[in-house]
């Protein structure tokens, strides 16, 4: 599985939504899955997904799914 799947798949995972839902445009609190406990869990998903540590600042800044990817490339990973 790519990085882009495994990423989708947490995503739909972590906020309970169809896979087909995932999308970059997807924003934080833009669905009502989508709140600040489905959020902590998300960033703790992909820390360990992807062997990763997301500073609070980071955290804050993901928003969207493209905010998630860039800072996901900032730790070196391939999306």
């Amino acid at each position: 599985m790519n990085t882009t799947q495994t990423l989708q798949d947490i995503i739909a995972a972590a906020l309970s939504i169809p896979l087909n839902e995932v999308t970059d445009d997807l924003s934080y609190q833009s669905i009502p899955e989508w709140d600040s406990v489905s959020h902590i869990y998300l960033i703790t998903e992909l820390e360990a997904a992807f062997n990763i540590t997301i500073d609070t600042d980071e955290v804050l800044e993901m928003s969207n799914v493209e905010q998630i990817k860039e800072t996901l490339r900032k730790h070196n990973v391939e999306i």
